[in-house]
């Protein structure tokens, strides 16, 4: 007998099992990066539409970041002591002019807290993301603004402790002379070190490893520090230096802190110089949260 012209093979049996569209493969297959398809559109849908801020995701974000630093005195140490340390050599080393001290111990009030910031901040988002912790978290119901608020809420708890106790230390034990009240100090220290957490959460979406976010501080910090007004008065600049001191966050912290160091009340000035300070870390925060990454390429 022969075969009749409908009947299947078996080839052509098992050809027919198999899917037809390629809409079948992709709901279960991977894409070129070798993501789930599924998780990918997650990730697509969470980054057109921005999750808004959430107290809650927030707030566990920040006491997840506390619990880590917990682990770390190391980390704790640097933010906490290296501040009181640094002001206590220097009042030391000007032992002989104690008037050089006090011309110069209220600017380094606010500039020390925010170069340990930027520095353990950089480096702990840093391994957020290389370590991957950052891509699963932000796979899950938080947004990018959840994470860098919660950041900024851990390590500006750590900030209000380390202003407190380096203020404390320069104005009680050390004998810092400032016409102004000891606790307008402490806003500006607090705020430049909120400052310097911005700063490091911003810079480290750009660097792909630790040694790199360290490179960074060269490129943000020290062109601030030595265009701050520390050194000399701002005005004594060249113009051209002038005026891109007067664009530069650090420069506005220091003329803050010398306003209270001259004057007895809260002036006009100083609350210029706290808002622009203020200004710019909620600014740079923003730009964090437009700019940070979920894993290192």
């Amino acid at each position: 007998m022969t075969a009749t012209p409908n009947a299947d093979t078996p080839t052509e049996q098992k050809n027919q099992t198999r899917p037809k569209t390629k809409a079948g493969k992709a709901r279960t297959g991977k894409t070129r990066t070798g993501e789930p398809a599924t998780l990918a559109a997650a990730h697509a849908h969470a980054h057109s539409h921005p999750r808004p801020l959430s107290y809650s995701r927030t707030t566990a974000t920040a006491a997840r970041v506390l619990r880590q630093l917990g682990h770390d005195p190391r980390t704790i140490a640097l933010l906490i002591l290296i501040p009181c340390v640094m002001l206590f050599l220097l009042r030391y080393v000007f032992d002989g002019s104690p008037r050089v001290f006090d011309s110069i111990g209220a600017s380094l009030l606010g500039i020390f807290p925010l170069i340990t910031m930027f520095l353990v901040t950089s480096i702990a988002t840093l391994r957020e993301r290389t370590s991957g912790t950052l891509e699963r978290l932000l796979s899950m119901p938080l947004g990018k603004g959840d994470l860098i608020a919660g950041y900024a809420l851990a390590f500006g708890t750590l900030a209000i402790i380390q202003s407190a106790l380096a203020t404390g230390l320069a104005v009680w034990f050390l004998d810092l002379d400032v016409t102004g009240s000891p606790w307008l100090l402490l806003i500006v220290a607090l705020l430049d070190a909120l400052l310097g957490t911005a700063l490091g959460l911003f810079v480290s979406a750009f660097a792909a490893s630790e040694y790199q976010a360290v490179q960074f501080m060269p490129a943000v910090i020290f062109p601030q520090l030595l265009l701050c007004g520390l050194f000399t008065p701002r005005p004594d600049m060249h113009p051209a230096l002038e005026a891109v001191s007067d664009v530069l966050p650090m420069s506005y912290a220091v003329d803050g802190m010398n306003e209270v160091l001259l004057h007895t009340d809260m002036t006009a000035d100083f609350v210029r110089d706290i808002a622009i300070v203020a200004g710019c870390a909620l600014l740079v925060l923003t730009l964090g949260a437009a700019t940070l990454r979920r894993r290192t390429t």
